[in-house]
């Protein structure tokens, strides 16, 4: 391709190895610090209880996606150890070592580090089924066929970059166009900055900003994400149109998805899916002087980068027919390697936010007691509390309790989470902000529906805290160890 002879995307090349490297590292750190408690030998949804499951027969068995865990027997132990290792070649591709040797050097340490994460993706079951999961693996698939210093990036793989910010930020859009009415009457950013999972800092200052401003915010989310993503391959039209425009026109769409997921940065908590989408961008920013065409690309290297692009070719159709569906996927994988998936987030949102809270106590009499409240690290509780800023580090257990409200019966999960506050399971109370009883085991629990308003600002100079909550139903009665052992 000479038209990107004047185009030299190097810079798009370090910021997306060592951002994509950067994920993986807190990824893997928050696996380090959650997954047992909730998923490994003792966790709310055992692991070994997954793989026995699987292996009871062939049907159950190729519905469990590829891991290190089918052939080797899950322990704790090895968890943690798998963990170490990926934050260690994490770490070692941040600071540019890998990409100092051969091509082949950064494709290992990446391929190693899409391989390892994918055998937690695959068993994490309901606590790992996010959208921005399956997008780091695809984003670190990808990112090991970048090369190294000693050579350009090959065009094909920034292509590849550029497909799949499109996925990601296209579908997002038409999953909101074909989703709520919301999106449509543009009123949905009305009432996300208070409903949305885990909100940040300034969140409710967000809330409050006038109703024209949340109307332009949805006009400017279906502009970032319906019109500007076809711009990202604007340097393509290189090839016939000489210049720097190319560059440029793909640089400013690239810029424009950036400075839109920097605004959902200050405004929520979303894990790394914000930060992906922001690093991903940065493939788009080529600079308009740099290498001519493919010189001092090793042959091989051509090679293995042109059969990773014809894999894509054939794997993408199933993604493109999903954007044009009518009844589209959001965040679905066609392979089981998860690769070329379809993405998308917030096709409706929630109008009023209700909280589940589980309250405690060491008295004997329910009736009469006196109730104290869990507070967990990212999600509302006590309402003078201002949200922190968690994101990019994700907390599972704080997500999947905004989910709970949505769903019409209390997952398995939850149902031990109970059990476990009643034992007063040391690694499951980690998970937490404090243990509330010290260590010691309450006599009951019980679990209370609120429903969560921001503070009007007349409600703020009364008094009020950042929150004002109402108590709805009582969703689980007093419930003691005996009765759920």
């Amino acid at each position: 391709m000479d038209g990107f002879a004047a185009i030299d995307f190097g810079f798009a090349r370090e910021v997306l190895q060592r951002g994509i490297a950067a994920l993986y590292v807190i990824a893997f750190v928050s696996t380090l610090n959650q997954f047992p408690a909730l998923l490994g030998e003792q966790g709310l949804l055992p692991v070994p209880r997954l793989i026995a499951w699987a292996r009871s027969s062939k049907r159950a068995s190729e519905m469990l996606r590829p891991t290190l865990f089918r052939r080797v027997a899950y322990t704790d132990r090895r968890l943690r150890a798998l963990c170490v290792a990926g934050m260690v070649v994490g770490a070692a591709l941040v600071a540019g070592l890998p990409q100092l040797g051969p091509p082949w050097v950064p494709a290992v340490c990446f391929l190693a580090l899409w391989l390892g994460y994918m055998s937690i993706v695959s068993v994490g079951q309901t606590f790992y089924g996010f959208g921005w999961e399956m997008l780091l693996l695809e984003a670190g698939f990808l990112a090991a066929f970048l090369g190294s210093r000693t050579q350009p990036p090959t065009t094909v793989v920034i292509v590849l970059f550029w497909w799949l910010v499109f996925r990601l930020e296209f579908g997002a859009g038409m999953i909101k166009i074909r989703g709520g009415r919301e999106w449509r009457d543009l009123t949905a950013l009305t009432f996300h900055h208070e409903t949305q999972p885990m909100p940040g800092p300034l969140s409710r200052r967000a809330h409050l900003l006038p109703r024209w401003f949340h109307r332009g915010e949805v006009l400017g989310n279906h502009f970032a994400q319906l019109v500007v993503p076809w711009f990202l391959f604007a340097p393509l039209a290189g090839l016939w149109v000489p210049g720097p425009v190319p560059a440029i026109v793909g640089a400013v769409a690239a810029s424009i998805v950036i400075a839109t997921q920097l605004w959902l940065v200050a405004t929520g908590n979303f894990a790394w899916l914000n930060w992906a989408t922001i690093v991903l961008a940065f493939a788009g920013i080529g600079l308009p002087l740099g290498h001519a065409g493919g010189a001092g690309v090793p042959a091989y290297w051509i090679g293995v980068t042109a059969a990773v692009f014809v894999l894509y070719v054939v794997l993408s159709w199933w993604p493109a027919r999903n954007l044009v569906a009518h009844r589209q996927l959001m965040n679905a994988s066609f392979n089981r390697w998860q690769l070329a998936n379809a993405y998308g987030a917030f096709g409706t949102v929630t109008r009023v936010r209700i909280e589940y809270v589980i309250e405690g106590t060491t008295d004997d009499d329910p009736d009469a007691a006196a109730w104290t409240e869990y507070v967990f690290k990212g999600k509302p509780g006590p309402v003078t509390r201002t949200p922190a800023q968690f994101a990019p580090y994700h907390l599972r257990l704080d997500w999947l309790m905004w989910f709970l409200p949505l769903g019409r019966a209390l997952d398995d999960w939850f149902r031990m989470l109970l059990l476990r506050l009643l034992e007063a399971d040391a690694p499951t109370l980690r998970l937490l902000a404090a243990d509330p009883f010290d260590g010691r085991q309450p006599r009951w629990v019980r679990v209370v529906a609120y429903r969560y308003r921001f503070a009007t600002r007349a409600q703020r100079r009364d008094g009020a805290g950042v929150w004002v909550r109402d108590q709805r139903r009582m969703l689980v009665q007093p419930v003691s160890l005996s009765a759920l052992s």
